[in-house]
This record gives structure tokens, C-alpha cells and sequence, in this order.
């Protein structure tokens, strides 16, 4: 856990600078070792090529064993004079020897023709040798059974010096890479982290009311989806912070009124003695408390829906399951028919033939059509008529029509239907904030569906349709 509360850059750096000096170093381990093998490869084809000089040269002509020193091999022994070279030409059986007779033999049991190579110590010092063993043509002493042995060694410390200096100047060549290429590294990520140091520096350098969408020119590919989802989220808390401003002033505007009637009538009642009078103030206060509180439950409805359109509640809703339109209707009718019997409206309910299904918030639905149907009460006189039907227009629309018998809605009350706190000529002397429709209308645009408010047919009053997709599957 602590490795990933540092910063970005301290991370990558503990990450990549590790582990890329880890791969170079193993790296340069490997290809030193490939460098001294190459070099001991081409000293040891020296010395084959010395002791294929010696082999030329050998004869066994006499029936003894002789050596001619052409002067190629006195070359070659002038370019190794930098190092003591040491050769034996013997026959396997010990009687017959040529040069350093003691050189030190390998271990192993020699086959003719092939070259054998080997580190001793003779005369106190390292060497490298070579060996091999070949028939004698003609043979020695008459005997073919006794082969020749042919030896050429070198010291080894001109070797290991001009390998050590190979190996140096390879070294101090890869370790110029490794602090080049670290460097690189090092550099790259600082340049390539400095947008995100500059985002941080102008997040925290803002205003707490500073919520302009930041910038996300000069941004790497991989850093701008962060900064649109950053903007996206100041965007919805913009959003939000002005709906909670606009349910603040909106609050302030129409209950400041109210309250003020409310505090006058109760002035005017602590001062009147009679009790008619006092009985009368009572009563009027008490529609106004009526009107305040379904003023008050209108703007808290209204700012509940606006707060469902954030983007996790829209996509609960795209994965609800589909809501029945007839189980809504039932349900909001038994819950309204205390105010429908006290009024005496007639209310005909009439219900499809088929189950009608849309997809949805339950709550949300409901809360829709409980505006709408309480408008219709409302607005219709007492002893009055009301029609809920639930109708399918074709194979992919479903409509919920509410009509009453009241006075209706002008044209130009109609078109502007929805406006927050704006009320028709009709309802002017009846108690209300001019919301509800404003809650349908959002209600529906977040379920991509229309009201349409037209004049009544059958009951000559307001029809509103709320026109639904229908959902096929229940």
C-alpha cells in the first residue's frame, strides 16, 4: 500500500530505474563473458595454427623423430614474443622427445587428430595448451602402433591482459549506455508527469466556487480521460449546486408571502375580541397554512426529480424492470379516493385489454400521474367527472389519458404549460404553486416520453395524454 500512495513519478522511477539497470547490468554480464570466449577462441586458433606448423614439420623419415624450424615458425614466434611459448613433439611411448619435455600432459586419453585444449601451471606460471595425437607415416621405430604427440603451450598473461583491457573498454562503453539510457528514463518521466503536476497545481490554486472545465490542451492521450471525467464531474456538481440555488430562491420567493399573510392574520387575530372574528382569521390561516404546505411538497417533489436525472439514478432506471401502467393507475386511485369521495367526482377508470408495460422508476411514474390526476380533481368542479383510460396508439407507443369536466386550458396556457410556477387564467382563484405539470414534464423527459394537453372530448374539459414507449416484454 505504500508503494502506491507516493507520487506517480517516484513510482515509475522506483519501478523502471531498477529494473532497467538490473536488465543492462545482466546484459553487460552476458556479453562480457561472450567477449572473453571470443577472445580465447581466436588466441586458441594461434596456437592450432602453431601446432599445425610443428605437425608440417615433423618427419619420420629416418625411422627416428625430427623437427625442420621453417621460417614461418619463426614468425610465429615472433608475433607471441610478447609471451613465453613453449612446444613438445614426443612419441606416445616416452622414448623420442622434442622441446619442452616436461610440459604437463592432460588427464585424458588422447584421440589421433583431434586438438585438445587445457590450462596448467609449468614453471610456476599459468599456460595455455594445446594437444594432439596423430599416427607416425612412416612409422617409428617400425612399429605402427606408436603415435606422435604434439604439444604447443603459451602463457597466459598477455592474454589476460589484452582480455581485460577488451573487457574494460566494453565495460566503461556499456556503463556510458546504462547512464545515458537512465538518464533518458529519468528525464522522460519527469517531462511525461509534468502535465499531471500542472493539473494539481491549477486544481489547488482554484477558488472553491472555481468550476470552469479545465483545459486539456498539451495533455497527453493517456492524462485527457481523466480530466474530462474530472470536468464531468464539476459539471454535475454545477448542476447540482444550481438546482439546490434555484429550490433556495424559488423557496425564499413563494413561501416569503405566505408567511407574511400568515403573520399579519395572526397579528389582526391576537388583537380582535370576538370570537366570530377570531374563528373566521383561524380559518383562513388555515387554508394558508394548506396552500404553504402543498406549495412546500410541490418544490421538494419538484427538486427530488430534478435530482433523479444524475447520472446513477438514470442508470438504474435503465436497468429496472418494466413497470405495469394498470397496477400504477389501481394503486394512485385508491390512494386519492379519500379527496375524490369528499368531492363527489365521478371517476371512470378504463383499463386496456392487455397488460401495458413501460420501462421505468416505479416512483417516479407514479409521482407523474399523481399530478396529473390531482390537477384533474382539482381543477374539476364538485360533483364532477373524470376519465382515466389507458389506450395503445400502435406496436411501439402507449398513452395514458386523463380528461375532466372542468373549464380546460386556453391555447396559449397550453403552449406554456410546464414553466415553473406559472399558473392558467383557470386556476388563478384555486390554491396551488403551478408545479405540478413542471414535475410531469421532467418526470417524462427523463423516460423519453411527451405530454400533450388538448382540449376534452367527451367531457369537454383538459385531456392529457402522457404518451409512453411501450415495453414489450413484461
Amino acid at each position: 500500500m505504500k508503494l502506491f500512495s507516493r507520487s506517480l513519478k517516484s513510482i515509475l522511477l522506483w519501478l523502471l530505474v531498477p529494473a532497467l539497470l538490473l536488465t543492462m547490468l545482466t546484459a553487460l554480464g552476458l556479453s562480457s563473458k561472450d567477449l572473453r570466449k571470443q577472445i580465447t577462441v581466436a588466441y586458441d586458433r594461434s596456437l592450432v595454427g602453431a601446432l599445425n606448423s610443428l605437425n608440417h614439420n615433423i618427419s619420420t623419415e629416418s625411422g627416428g623423430l625430427s623437427l625442420e624450424q621453417p621460417y614461418t615458425l619463426l614468425e610465429f614466434y615472433e608475433l607471441t614474443a610478447n609471451d613465453d611459448v613453449f612446444f613438445k613433439i614426443a612419441a606416445d611411448d616416452g622414448l623420442s622427445v622434442i622441446g619442452n619435455a616436461d610440459l604437463p600432459m592432460p588427464e585424458v586419453a588422447l584421440e589421433s587428430g583431434k586438438a585438445y585444449f587445457f590450462d596448467t601451471d609449468y614453471l610456476g606460471e599459468p599456460v595455455r595448451s594445446v594437444v594432439m595425437a596423430r599416427e607416425a607415416v612412416p612409422p617409428l621405430y617400425g612399429d605402427k602402433s606408436v603415435r606422435i604427440i604434439i604439444q604447443v603451450a603459451e602463457g597466459i598473461g598477455d592474454r589476460e591482459s589484452f582480455i581485460n583491457r577488451m573487457l574494460w573498454r566494453s565495460v566503461g562503453r556499456d556503463l556510458l549506455l546504462i547512464a545515458v539510457v537512465m538518464i533518458i528514463v529519468i528525464v522522460g518521466i519527469i517531462f511525461a508527469v509534468r502535465p499531471l503536476e500542472r493539473l494539481r497545481y491549477e486544481m489547488r490554486s482554484r477558488t472553491i466556487n472555481d468550476l470552469r472545465p479545465v483545459s486539456t490542451e498539451g495533455m497527453p492521450k493517456e492524462v485527457k480521460p481523466l480530466v474530462n471525467a474530472i470536468n464531468q464531474h464539476m459539471q454535475r456538481y454545477t448542476e447540482q449546486a444550481d438546482r439546490q440555488r434555484q429550490f433556495l430562491d424559488d423557496a425564499s420567493h413563494q413561501l416569503k408571502t405566505p408567511l407574511a399573510v400568515l403573520k399579519t392574520q395572526l397579528d389582526y387575530a391576537l388583537r380582535e375580541s370576538d370570537p366570530q372574528e377570531v374563528r373566521e382569521v383561524l380559518l383562513s390561516m388555515n387554508e394558508g397554512v394548506d396552500r404553504a404546505i402543498r406549495m412546500t411538497s410541490q418544490m421538494l417533489a419538484l427538486a427530488r426529480v430534478r435530482d433523479s436525472l444524475d447520472t446513477q439514478v438514470w442508470q438504474v432506471w435503465q436497468d429496472s424492470a418494466p413497470v405495469n401502467l394498470g397496477e400504477l393507475v389501481n394503486e394512485l386511485v385508491r390512494d386519492l379516493w379519500p379527496v375524490i369521495r369528499e368531492r363527489r367526482i365521478d371517476l371512470e377508470v378504463i383499463p386496456s385489454d392487455t397488460p401495458l408495460y413501460v420501462r421505468g422508476v416505479a416512483w417516479l411514474l407514479q409521482e407523474a400521474l399523481r399530478n396529473v390526476l390531482d390537477n384533474a380533481i382539482r381543477y374539476c368542479p364538485r360533483q364532477g367527472a373524470v376519465a382515466i383510460s389507458l389506450e395503445r396508439q400502435d406496436d411501439t407507443t402507449v398513452q395514458v389519458v386523463v380528461e375532466d369536466s372542468g373549464a380546460g386550458m386556453s391555447e396559449e396556457d397550453r403552449q406554456k404549460a410546464g414553466i415553473r410556477f406559472r399558473r392558467g387564467k383557470a386556476g388563478k382563484h384555486l390554491p396551488g404553486a403551478g408545479l405540478g405539470l413542471a414535475i410531469v414534464s421532467t418526470i417524462l423527459q427523463m423516460h423519453q416520453a411527451r405530454m400533450v394537453l388538448e382540449p376534452g372530448v367527451r367531457l369537454k374539459g383538459l385531456r392529457v395524454r402522457l404518451v409512453f414507449t411501450l415495453n414489450l416484454t413484461p
